[in-house]
């Protein structure tokens, strides 16, 4: 099979711990770029966290994309046009503000350019460290958000987090996509927005079949897009469940897996 593209997430995938990309990885992709392939970014990231990221690997250059906050806003990274977005309504972020006080979670979103959240926490600075975005701190949440949103994330650690997916997931289906991206990070997009669902937009406006598409991920939040494309691909540091449903396991984040696959499969 001939890949056309590949798609990938960046947190523990793309980048490693230290948020880099290991040399043997960034050649591996600017090589693969030059033999007309596009390298896509899909993360749960606000859009403005992956844009050095898409400079350091040339994707305007080679005319590319941005699958941003799991897929809720598609971008061509050339011309940054827009070319998809979701969001929630403010009633739906309340709503769901109102959950995770039942479930006695932290939550937060994204107002403007900061990560509005009532009370500071780990969790938080951790989203933070990643995105590079500040923190605002508000006394009320649901005042804090009058305009619609793309996602939302609740909070609390892993074990305690994952029962609330679960009973989260059976209340709101059919009404708002959920799932994991870290083990204590649950996030909340409009239904049926996802990695995968994105990426099946932007191939077919590409004209590129499925089976053309290696997709690489570590995490619940890009399980859609294994499982779509042709070759599904998860880390060797993704969880035990996520390896099952991949076509290929790769080497870890910290051991140039995404390396391996282009050089496999691409080069």
């Amino acid at each position: 099979m001939t890949y056309k593209m590949i798609v990938l997430d960046m947190d523990d995938t793309l980048l490693q711990d230290d948020h880099t990309i290991s040399d043997r990885t960034k050649q591996a992709l600017l090589q693969a770029q030059k033999q007309g392939v596009k390298v896509v970014l899909a993360s749960g990231r606000p859009t403005y966290a992956m844009w050095d990221t898409a400079r350091e690997l040339e994707l305007a250059d080679y005319g590319s994309y941005i699958l941003s906050f799991n897929g809720a806003n598609i971008y061509n990274a050339k011309t940054k046009e827009l070319l998809f977005k979701s969001t929630l309504s403010p009633e739906t972020v309340h709503r769901l503000y109102d959950l995770s006080k039942r479930e006695n979670v932290g939550i937060q979103t994204y107002v403007g350019d900061a990560i509005v959240t009532e009370q500071d926490n780990p969790y938080t600075q951790i989203e933070a460290d990643i995105t590079g975005l500040p923190v605002e701190i508000v006394e009320d949440f649901k005042a804090a958000v009058q305009e619609p949103v793309v996602k939302v994330l609740m909070l609390e650690e892993g074990p305690f987090l994952a029962e609330v997916e679960k009973t989260l997931k059976k209340e709101l289906e059919g009404e708002l996509a959920v799932y994991r991206s870290k083990p204590y990070f649950l996030e909340f997009t409009e239904d049926g927005v996802t990695k995968g669902s994105s990426l099946s937009q932007l191939i077919e406006k590409l004209g590129i079949k499925r089976e053309e598409v290696i997709a690489c991920g570590d995490s619940y939040n890009d399980l859609e897009m294994i499982k779509f494309a042709g070759l599904g691909v998860a880390m060797g540091n993704a969880p035990e469940d996520i390896r099952a449903a991949a076509d290929f396991v790769t080497e870890s984040n910290m051991n140039h897996g995404v390396a391996h696959v282009v050089e496999k499969f691409i080069l």
